[in-house]
């Protein structure tokens, strides 16, 4: 049996009077690819915050490897790419991937950066500009790499898709697919319906703060009574 990675059970979070998550259930195995999917506003970002300890919940608990969340090691064993990612201006391509590397305690390796590069349809000469000078997609297609080459188990990503063009949209998800197969595991937030039904072993429908729906994109069409996935979360969330 696969070991949970993530736990969350009864897990709320309030911002003084307001509701944002209630109750909420969730559990990701190892090897597992779980798309968060739900309206803006539903609470993604929050439950996200809420698993990496950057904000801290009401109630319930949540653990990562079977540890706290609050815990630094729990956070040891993964990767994290925030939503609207922006590197920091001053540093150059190449500087902000030495950093991030140091931080993840990994070597920087010129051959898999250019690997990367390629995958995610990165220019190399991008490396030596400031990012200042980078479009909205170029600094996701960094921020990506940082991620990809932390060599983590334990992906997590909020809205990995903003910003790229189709190709690299293409190229990520294949790369992604890969990883997969070498035992990776994948928790991101999307509003791509397309892309969860393509990587995803499972999809958690947020809704009001709440989780609607939790199982396969087959399972929720079943259960919703549809052959089109997009339908089907419609049906769930009463659109």
């Amino acid at each position: 049996m696969s070991q949970n990675v993530i736990s969350f059970k009864d897990v709320s979070k309030t911002y003084g009077r307001q509701d944002i998550l209630s109750a909420v259930n969730l559990c990701l195995a190892q090897g597992d690819y779980l798309a968060l999917v739900g309206a803006n506003g539903a609470g993604k970002t929050t439950l996200l915050k809420c698993l990496l300890d950057f904000t801290a919940i009401s109630a319930g608990s949540i653990t990562i490897f079977d540890e706290p969340q609050t815990m630094i090691s729990a956070r040891q064993r993964l990767a994290y790419l925030p939503e609207r990612f922006t590197p920091p201006y001053y540093l150059t391509g190449k500087d902000f991937l030495v950093y991030m590397a140091g931080l993840y305690g990994e070597a920087y390796n010129p051959e898999q950066v250019e690997i990367m590069l390629a995958v995610l349809d990165l220019e190399p000469s991008a490396l030596d500009k400031p990012v200042r000078q980078f479009s909205k997609g170029m600094s996701q297609k960094l921020g990506l790499a940082a991620c990809l080459l932390s060599n983590r188990e334990l992906l997590i990503m909020d809205e990995p898709m903003s910003g790229l063009d189709p190709k690299a949209r293409a190229c990520l998800k294949q790369y992604l697919l890969e990883l997969k197969q070498q035992g990776k595991t994948l928790f991101f937030s999307t509003h791509l319906l397309a892309d969860v039904e393509i990587l995803c072993d499972k999809v958690a429908i947020l809704h009001e703060g709440s989780i609607q729906f939790m199982g396969s994109p087959a399972e929720c069409c079943q259960h919703f009574v549809t052959d089109d996935f997009e339908q089907a979360y419609l049906r769930c969330i009463g659109g």
